[in-house]
């Protein structure tokens, strides 16, 4: 007995001696930031920060999420609804270059009228200046995913430095810098703010550092956004004083520095507020909470989005390996794992490295946590919160033919409902916008958004005709409405929000045309989103699969919400007309190759590696596309994609992994994983800039290039596809699971029809399930494994059915 007692004991020893660090989810270094895509990133929806960690003079760029070039506007080419019907006429005709250089001509906006989109700009930068850190030792710094806050830490002449960076939720609207040393006076250091932005006022209001400035002016048109940053500290002795806009503190034990902006923004059609008055009430309750009260707070928000789900694929044999390294040998390897030498948890047996892919699915929910809090007055746009540049690639807005989509795409499954607010505030405020658009451009009820909006909500196409003249951007965005409803079951949300989506439907009913030679209803002008096919003029056209896929969808999202909500469609005209032409859309179409046609006609060239590959839009996000329902398109849907090839841009590859993942194959779903997790540089050459591919920068954020976030919302989306989907009416428990993942758990996401789901796996084989319903009713339930459980049946389809109660919990076994 004691014998065994002593080998158990032994047993226990060797495992803690031998075993991986524990497994964290951060981000770590071993250097300062040398680039901005090495940087950082924290924030709290109004706040955005990007941390450097030079030890010397530390380097944190700041946004503010109201900061926007213009002033509020909605302005359309006047001559746009009497110039549509020769575009259309044009466009039937087959003269597609006459017809776009038309559109640019009478449809898009003028110089004059200046309504071409605003740049979302940076409110500037803080530096903090450490006399004497110029020769430090044992430096690291990390980003704490697991309790959303940033930490550098060196010692400098045996002296042990920390900086931990907060941007905290909760309400504080500030970034809250706490600086420590192991040794008591030994904290000194000048810290001051800058601005990229013209002729700002730098001083002092009392012991406040404030910078008052506007934002700068674009496209001839003088911008009126005016925002004032304002900084304190608070120390633990020492002596602080201030001047000309910096703030000094010598010899203090530790110190605290909060930094907040204030605009003058008040909503997308008023800029009447006053930035000074809002940055002292920002500053001031921060720091009237104090540092630990704030990060308490802070931690206990956050953790209350965040511990919702789970991920776990493995231990983390590689955790002091500087994340930059990780990337950069995750796509070069086989398997994922560090060759010999780089590995330093040399007592484990090396593995993949896949706790780097579970540290990515979790900083995609950490970025939108961040980036878009319930309150905000802005949703992430295409950089989250994040932008060093006045103006930035695509003014870092918002594309509403795919990119501000992708943003959402996690919030729903990984169980981040709330996250999506800001994004339904922008709908409810475009729905506004949108009507004025369908009336004065087209001559229509209903309203309607283009390619892109901003901080203004404009509605109509921006840039040029080829890019810009598609108007299903309102009809996509009513699909994140419809999808809240399916995940929550809340009546309520959809009774609000169901005159915004059959308004939506209206404007199509009232400017759909008839093809003249096809006979279906079509949207024209349309286009597959940027992206006019190998040796065509134009993307211009009638008809194309991606329009029609969007409008059948919005078309049987609110007939099925009027019945949910009791409307009868054989007694609303309106939703009779929805009915009748719903029957005169275009089917999808299988092409002269075997692939899912991208336009009305069979154009499509299997040697095309277009980025965008709208037409499977049926696919993902949407679930036109189904094995069981639509086997042929299923199939016509994969041989597309696969003509598109892997690698490509940024977010097109996070696309990729949702769509492998609905094609059930996990195996090509972990390949674009590989490719997307493949290291992009970000290092600039004395004439222009390397031209890179599609990947992941240092900091893991996604490269377009450039940087672009909705990558990493959309890679997030899909790992959560191939662990769990719902779309089909069952769950499908681990449906494209790569033999990669051998073992593992998820916890916490969520399926359509209100049920949490947590899956245990053991070599590739389900051994548990565990289902929290929120609503009640039965629960249909698909696994590769047979299941087995309490009040567990199984249909004619082979289905497995439960039925679950309010609030309860069932757990399901092999």
């Amino acid at each position: 007995m004691k014998r065994q007692t002593l080998t158990t004991i032994s047993f226990i020893i060797c495992c803690f001696l031998f075993s991986p660090v524990q497994a964290q989810h951060r981000l770590w270094y071993d250097q300062p930031a040398q680039t901005w895509t090495q940087a950082l990133p924290i924030g709290n929806g109004v706040m955005g920060g990007m941390v450097f960690g030079t030890p010397v003079v530390e380097h944190i760029q700041i946004n503010e999420e109201t900061i926007w070039a213009g002033q509020p506007n909605n302005v359309v080419n006047p001559n746009a609804k009497e110039a549509l019907p020769e575009v259309r006429r044009l466009i039937f005709e087959g003269k597609y270059k006459e017809a776009q250089d038309l559109a640019n001509a009478k449809v898009m906006p003028r110089a004059v009228d200046k309504n071409m989109g605003m740049p979302y700009q940076p409110f500037g930068d803080l530096y903090i200046a450490m006399p004497g850190h110029a020769n430090y030792q044992n430096y690291e710094r990390w980003l704490d995913l697991d309790n959303a806050r940033s930490v550098v830490r060196y010692q400098v002449d045996g002296v042990q430095y920390e900086r931990e960076t907060i941007a905290p939720l909760g309400g504080h609207e500030v970034i809250a810098i706490r600086l420590t040393a192991s040794e008591k006076g030994k904290m000194t250091f000048t810290a001051n703010m800058t601005t990229p932005h013209e002729n700002p006022l730098v001083g002092m209001d009392g012991n406040e550092a404030t910078l008052l400035g506007v934002s700068s002016k674009h496209e001839g048109l003088k911008g009126k956004v005016r925002f004032m940053g304002r900084m304190a500290v608070q120390t633990k002795g020492g002596k602080v004083t201030g001047s000309n806009g910096n703030i000094s503190v010598v010899g203090a034990d530790e110190a605290t520095l909060y930094v907040t902006v204030g605009t003058n923004v008040k909503s997308y059609k008023d800029i009447t507020g006053d930035e000074v008055q809002q940055s002292k009430e920002r500053l001031s309750g921060a720091m009237a909470l104090g540092y630990e009260a704030l990060k308490a707070l802070h931690e206990k928000t956050y953790k209350h989005y965040y511990n919702r789900v789970t991920l776990d694929l493995g231990p983390d044999y590689y955790a002091k390996v500087p994340t930059n390294k990780r990337i950069e040998r995750f796509a070069t390897v086989p398997d994922g794992s560090l060759t010999e030498g780089q590995s330093v948890a040399l007592q484990s047996p090396e593995g993949p490295d896949n706790h780097l892919v579970a540290t990515y699915f979790q900083f995609g929910r950490y970025l939108l946590i961040c980036s878009s809090q319930p309150d905000n007055m802005n949703p992430a746009n295409l950089q989250g919160i994040w932008n060093d540049k006045m103006f930035p690639s695509w003014d870092s807005k918002y594309t509403t033919n795919i990119n501000l989509e992708m943003n959402y795409w996690p919030s729903e499954v990984t169980n981040l409902t709330e996250m999506n607010e800001p994004l339904f505030k922008l709908i409810r405020e475009i729905y506004e916008q949108g009507k004025e658009t369908a009336r004065e451009m087209y001559g229509a009820e209903g309203w309607v958004l283009h390619h892109n909006t901003d901080q203004w909500r404009i509605t109509g196409p921006v840039d040029r005709a080829q890019t810009g003249l598609w108007p299903v951007g309102s009809a996509w965005l009513c699909r994140h409405l419809w999808e809240h409803y399916l995940y929550t079951r809340d009546e309520v949300f959809l009774r609000q929000y169901y005159p915004i989506m059959l308004d939506a439907a209206r404007f199509y009913t009232q400017t759909l045309q008839k093809h003249p030679t096809k006979g279906w209803l079509v949207v024209c002008p349309g286009e597959s989103p940027e992206h006019g096919g190998k040796g065509r003029p134009t993307p211009l056209d009638a008809g194309v699969t991606m329009d029609n896929q969007i409008i059948t969808e919005l078309y049987t999202n609110v007939l099925e919400a009027a019945k949910v909500l009791g409307y009868d469609s054989n007694h609303n005209s309106q939703l009779s007309i929805l009915n009748s032409q719903l029957k005169e859309l275009p089917p999808m179409q299988i092409g002269r190759w075997g692939q899912l046609q991208e336009w009305l006609d069979d154009l499509d060239d299997p040697k095309d590696d277009h980025r965008h590959f709208s037409h499977l839009y049926g696919l993902y996000p949407s679930y036109q596309i189904s094995p069981t329902r639509t086997p042929k398109l299923w199939e016509a849907a994969r041989k597309s994609l696969e003509a598109r090839g892997d690698v490509s841009t940024g977010w097109s590859m996070g696309w990729k992994v949702c769509s492998w993942a609905r094609l059930l194959d996990g195996e090509h779903a972990y390949k674009l994983i590989k490719d997307q997790l493949t290291l992009t540089a970000d290092t600039f050459l004395i004439f222009g800039t390397v031209k890179q591919r599609g990947g992941t920068y240092p900091n893991m954020f996604d490269a377009h290039p450039p940087f672009q976030i909705d990558g990493n919302f959309g890679c997030t989306a899909g790992i959560a596809e191939m662990l769990m989907q719902s779309y089909d009416g069952f769950i499908y428990l681990l449906p494209a699971l790569p033999n990669v993942w051998k073992d593992g758990r998820v916890k916490g996401l969520v399926a359509r029809g209100g049920f949490e789901i947590d899956i245990d796996w053991k070599d590739g084989k389900l051994t548990k399930a565990v289902i929290r319903s929120k609503n009640g009713g039965p629960c249909l339930l698909r696994s590769n494994t047979p299941l087995k459980g309490k009040g567990l049946k199984k249909d004619k389809k082979g289905l497995y059915v439960l039925n679950t109660k309010t609030g309860g919990i069932y757990e399901l076994y092999h």
